[in-house]
């Protein structure tokens, strides 16, 4: 068995569901952080900050800080001040978004913005698409924090960012540079922030789509976990192929990592 010197864990599906805590997974990140193993939170969700994901996590048992926690808002904040020198912005989404893109030097504006970056926004309107649009339309990149068009919720699934996306995109004609999982960007900015390479570190979720795509497109092992989005008849349907398969976090906490 291969040993990594860092994991990147996803959060629902794999840590928990709704308000339930999987069973193994707090014994799983304990472990980690008893063997001296850095890990980092990898959340496609943009709208929450580090602090309150952090926050989020303990109240389930999980040790957590916020500078253990990766959000798409803060990869694409952190593409926007390196590939584009923090731009003006306008920007569709919530607090961990408008934060993020804040502390990246960027200006936030209504109007003529260099950029437009659209995260999960559950205030979205009309007159936010209209401006997203008229801005795109006059040249504005148009950068999505990713591409999740459903979020699982107790209620059922409902819009997710992606939706959001993809009502812009089919309005413009013009397809948006995504951030987060499966896309490699969230992986390399989850690297950097880790210190390790990619080579030495595992990706694990419970999606074959979103997390073990990423991983696999950043060039890391990754561990499918089988308590949330995707199943083994999944796996007999697909070609993505994660380097290892559990039922559970505590089947792998068995085997030395």
């Amino acid at each position: 068995m291969k040993s990594y010197r860092g994991v990147f864990l996803d959060l629902d599906g794999t840590l928990f569901k709704g308000n339930e805590v999987i069973p193994g997974a707090v014994e799983f990140v304990n472990r980690l952080e008893d063997e001296g193993i850095p890990f980092l939170y990898l959340t496609n969700n943009s709208s929450r900050t580090p602090e309150q994901v952090a926050e989020k996590l303990r109240g389930f048992g999980y040790p957590a800080e916020p500078e253990q926690v990766v959000t798409t808002a803060l990869a694409a904040a952190a593409w926007l001040k390196e590939e584009m020198n923090s731009p003006a912005v306008y920007v569709i989404g919530e607090e961990g978004l408008i934060r993020a893109v804040e502390e990246a030097g960027c200006r936030i504006v209504d109007e003529d913005p260099e950029a437009v970056v659209v995260g999960l926004d559950r205030q979205f309107t009309y007159e936010k698409m209209k401006k997203a649009c008229l801005a795109i339309r006059a040249g504005a990149r148009f950068i999505g924090t990713n591409a999740d068009r459903a979020l699982p919720t107790e209620e059922g699934f409902l819009p997710g960012s992606g939706s959001l996306s993809m009502a812009i995109a089919a309005s413009t004609g013009v397809s948006p540079f995504f951030i987060g999982k499966p896309e490699a960007v969230i992986m390399r900015y989850a690297l950097k922030t880790l210190g390790t390479k990619a080579e030495e570190t595992l990706v694990v979720g419970d999606n074959l789509d979103t997390d073990i795509l990423a991983g696999i497109r950043g060039g890391m092992d990754t561990l499918l976990v089988l308590t949330g989005v995707s199943t083994e008849e999944d796996l007999e349907k697909t070609d993505i192929r994660p380097t290892y398969v559990v039922r559970q976090l505590a089947d792998w906490s068995l085997q030395q990592i």
